[in-house]
């Protein structure tokens, strides 16, 4: 790359922090003296994500399978799609993600069967949405998951373990002021899972959930450029 690894990844984290890839350039004018265009930073974000992403894929963290699991409208060039997350509670590690068109059974049955391929929970809690009981039939028919339901009409409490890194993420995708493009949308959203897992400490915690799930990696300051690095050697 023409710029320097600084600058790249310190574009790529602040974007996910909470900058806008105008503002990022405003930034770099400014206090690097570095001319870059907003689009250059997006280009950043979307291709060391996809690297990232491909090496954190491999590694096993070690799970208390407590998953609360929920969904999210997201703003795509004006039409509502959605963002499926699956959190582990004790590690607040999100071990899966799913976007989708709609939300309805079958993206639902989708998303349950990734987690089941991926790491056998101890139990799923769920609001009281019409389709996860058909969806949960569909993938794990008789075995013993316990499936909660929180409903939030009875029980007065919304399934705020879930919510609480909902809030997070939903306040970052405001900042993206909508997404622009179907293809594009999945990599920024898997940006934000990576920047929530392994770069920022959680606050209530003080540590990242990596940690928090017993995966050590040997990472500098500039977390996103050991990854990167991490990636290039795996």
């Amino acid at each position: 790359m023409r710029n320097s690894e600084k600058i790249i990844t310190m574009s790529v984290d602040m974007y996910l922090s909470d900058m806008s890839s105008r503002k990022m350039r405003n930034q770099l004018q400014r206090h690097m003296e570095t001319k870059t265009s907003h689009v250059s930073i997006l280009n950043w974000v979307r291709k060391y994500v996809l690297k990232v992403a491909n090496f954190v894929e491999k590694l096993k963290p070690a799970l208390s399978g407590k998953y609360y699991m929920d969904e999210t409208a997201i703003d795509c060039s004006g039409r509502n799609d959605f963002f499926w997350v699956a959190v582990d509670w004790d590690t607040r590690f999100i071990p899966n993600i799913y976007y989708s068109l709609f939300s309805d059974v079958r993206h639902c049955t989708q998303f349950l069967t990734a987690i089941k391929h991926k790491n056998m929970p101890r139990y799923i809690q769920t609001d009281s949405a019409t389709y996860y009981d058909k969806a949960f039939r569909n993938v794990f028919g008789e075995e013993e998951l316990d499936h909660r339901i929180n409903n939030v009409r009875e029980t007065g409490k919304h399934n705020v373990r879930i919510e609480t890194v909902f809030s997070k993420l939903k306040d970052r995708i405001k900042g993206f002021r909508g997404l622009k493009a179907f293809w594009s949308a999945p990599i920024l959203l898997i940006g934000l899972i990576i920047q929530h897992n392994f770069i920022e400490a959680h606050t209530t915690t003080g540590m990242r959930p990596c940690e928090l799930a017993g995966i050590k990696l040997t990472l500098e300051e500039d977390r996103w450029l050991s990854l990167i690095k991490a990636n290039a050697v795996s």
